[in-house]
């Protein structure tokens, strides 16, 4: 007899592993995407040693990080017709094999443009995957589990960033910054070997890949890019030339306006957009779309800035500057776990607000640091930030995708991680341009070796724009209303019957 296949529908595996099969399928994805974040946070802690090596300004060195998240934000709206044309095993395997080479490349890379290639190509392996998991747990999962399921599926994925910087300090100090890309490699070689097994070719319970309707929207997608880099670009260039900046940034709003007439096109003539302004008309998702784009500006600006004041601020080592941000990411991973089963049974919103709260405070309590404040403080306003980040991290995707139709899921994910990138990159050229402003109205500069209170005020006064940031999410977080339990979706264009699953 021939040998058997081995299965690849959700059904045929679910049917192998039996009704643990479901948290199999998110272990898999939590690895996966444990690799595309720490990817994207870990070179933070490098970014002095990289502008030492190369001889980079601070402008430049910048890039290493932007130049990643403007990448992961434009690839993360080819999503949705990837995995319809593709599967999701194929979809899933291929973006870990483009990150896995990142990794590679950048590691052994001998000048700057290369490592920024690196970069770029991990930043499109990570944008193509981090949606994916949002999608599975609305499709995978009961309504009563799925705020479980996105606990602990963000509890695993939040050990990345709060291992990576401190790793990652180690690691420059000992070997130098080429270390900080082999660190995400054994991650991308365990997520292909698990994907292999239990990432299905379909969504649980969805149609088989290969039904995607034409081609993939390749003007939106190049409007989405240009008007992106325009904006990056026009933040950078606020810094030095006024008129420069404001060119690119008008750039931006007519890429943006186009982008929008585009897709209004698309969808009057029944084609597939990248992204589907029908999911807009959902006051859920609107809200939780503004949060989400506030809520990225904050967090990734703060992700940039909070390793250049330690180091460059404060004075401390990379390798000190990880050990201080640790147990911040220990109790992150603690909070979202207990957060997450508080998303079953509260509104979503109280949740996001509440994390939107205590994030401000942090911020603002950072403000307040001078040279002579203990380091003990340090780790307790990190902390503070990190509980608010756990409040909001498992209950904005669910309070927002939750409400939307069956077939619009995958964009719906697809389109809010977009926007909550989008304002990262944004947010890492923001805190960039207020800190270099702030510290020339102090008659401060970062080339300068030694730290003073110039340079601390300077610094203190962008983390103040933080904080004022994340209080004006609230506004939009307190309309972020969704229905408790809502018909489980089908992302492939149907829905499914609510199952009830026994066991863990």
């Amino acid at each position: 007899m021939p040998a058997r296949s081995p299965p690849t529908s959700a059904a045929d595996l679910r049917e192998r592993y039996g009704d643990r099969y479901r948290w199999m399928l998110l272990l898999a994805l939590m690895i996966g995407t444990m690799a595309s974040v720490m990817s994207s946070t870990i070179v933070n802690v490098a970014i002095p040693d990289m502008s030492h090596h190369f001889g980079l300004g601070q402008e430049r060195a910048q890039w290493v990080s932007s130049g990643f998240m403007v990448a992961m934000t434009v690839s993360m709206l080819t999503t949705p017709w990837l995995l319809s044309r593709y599967g999701y095993r194929a979809t899933y395997a291929g973006a870990m094999l483009v990150l896995l080479a990142g990794g590679l490349a950048g590691g052994f890379a001998g000048d700057y443009g290369l490592v920024l290639a690196a970069r770029v190509a991990e930043g499109l392996a990570a944008g193509v995957v981090q949606p994916i998991p949002a999608i599975v747990i609305l499709r995978a999962f009961a309504p009563h589990e799925q705020g479980r399921a996105s606990g602990i599926f963000g509890m695993g994925v939040v050990l990345a960033p709060a291992l990576g910087p401190s790793i990652g300090g180690v690691l420059v100090d000992l070997f130098g910054w080429r270390s900080i890309f082999f660190l995400v490699v054994p991650l991308c070689l365990v997520s292909l070997w698990m994907g292999a097994k239990f990432v299905p070719s379909s969504a649980p319970g969805g149609a088989a890949p290969g039904r995607a309707d034409g081609n993939l929207d390749w003007r939106g997608l190049l409007l989405g890019a240009v008007g992106t880099l325009c904006l990056l670009n026009g933040l950078v260039a606020l810094r030095t030339d006024g008129p420069q900046a404001g060119l690119l940034l008008a750039a931006a709003a007519l890429a943006l306006a186009a982008f929008i007439g585009w897709q209004r096109r698309v969808i009057a003539r029944g084609g597939h957009p990248l992204m589907h302004l029908a999911l807009f008309r959902q006051r859920p998702y609107a809200m939780g779309s503004i949060v989400s784009f506030i809520y990225g500006t904050a967090l990734f600006g703060s992700t940039y800035l909070l390793p250049v004041y330690m180091q460059l601020g404060l004075q401390l080592s990379a390798s000190h500057v990880g050990t201080i941000l640790l147990p911040a990411g220990a109790v992150l991973a603690i909070t979202i776990a207990g957060v997450g089963r508080l998303a079953d049974r509260y509104p979503t919103h109280l949740l996001v607000c509440t994390g939107l709260g205590l994030l401000a405070l942090s911020f603002g309590l950072m403000a307040l640091v001078q040279l002579h404040t203990a380091l003990w403080a340090l780790v307790a306003f990190a902390v503070l930030g990190r509980i608010g980040l756990g409040f909001i991290l498992p209950s904005l995707n669910l309070g927002a995708l939750r409400p939307l139709p069956p077939d619009l899921i995958p964009q719906g994910a697809s389109a809010i991680n977009f926007l909550r990138m989008l304002g990262g990159a944004a947010g890492v050229g923001l805190c960039g341009i207020v800190l270099e402003w702030r510290l020339a109205a102090h008659g401060d500069s970062l080339a300068r070796t030694a730290t003073s209170p110039a340079r601390l005020a300077a610094f203190n006064e962008t983390f103040l724009i933080l904080a004022a940031l994340s209080l004006l999410a609230l506004l939009a977080a307190s309309q972020l209303r969704a229905p408790p339990h809502p018909p489980r979706s089908d992302q492939d264009g149907g829905t499914a019957p609510v199952r009830p699953h026994h066991g863990n």
